[in-house]
């Protein structure tokens, strides 16, 4: 992170050259004063100058596409991230070939290294940021499969008349399978079970 020390005949205007010299605005910077301006006797005798320390903020999003090019370098991989802000929150899209190493089992390491961007992004920012990471367009048709398996196992429930409990998931799987089915008029869903472990119940409705 840049930092420097200026000093200015008030805090106020070694702000000002602090901000013109790092080219950068007031909310982009942590400011420390140093040294508070005096005038001293008359004007003259003892006068001090104001000090103040400027400190760059990092851009959040910068500092965790460059977190991920580390992981990619360290891993021999040539990747490119394709950044997408919407309404609902952050998606990297990761663009490159070999990425199947990057998804893992049913996605499982594309989510934990999900869960280490989510932290470096908001080590960083004043507010909470929801980064969602995909690869090869991995999330939706994850989803997709999901949504099918979900109405499949409904209808096997409806069948033989049995609850089916599915393999453990991460939240935002066991929520596709809830909305999948949520309005469904004969069978219900549930989760039980703790973390990593916690799993989705499909059974019938009383």
């Amino acid at each position: 992170m840049k930092k420097i020390v200026v000093s200015g005949k008030t805090v106020e205007i070694a702000v000002k050259l602090g901000l013109a010299e790092l080219n950068t605005t007031e909310d982009r910077v942590k400011i420390t004063v140093l040294q508070h301006g005096s005038k001293g006797l008359f004007g003259l005798i003892g006068a001090k100058e104001a000090k103040v320390e400027l400190e760059v903020i990092p851009d959040t999003l910068e500092q965790t596409i460059f977190f991920l090019n580390e992981v990619f370098l360290a891993m021999n991989l040539v990747v490119q991230v394709d950044k997408h802000v919407t309404e609902e929150g952050i998606t990297f899209n990761l663009i490159g070939t070999d990425l199947g190493i990057l998804i893992g089992r049913r996605g499982q390491t594309l989510d934990s290294l999900q869960y280490l961007v989510n932290i470096v992004a908001n080590r960083f920012s004043k507010t909470h940021l929801r980064i969602v990471l995909d690869a090869e367009s991995f999330r939706e048709r994850r989803k997709k499969t999901l949504e099918e398996l979900a109405t499949r196992l409904a209808g096997r429930v409806i069948r033989f008349k049995k609850e089916v409990v599915l393999e453990p998931m991460s939240p935002q799987e066991r929520k596709i399978i809830h909305f999948q089915l949520q309005d469904h008029a004969i069978v219900k869903t549930f989760s039980k079970g703790e973390e990593p472990n916690r799993r989705v119940v499909i059974a019938l409705r009383n």
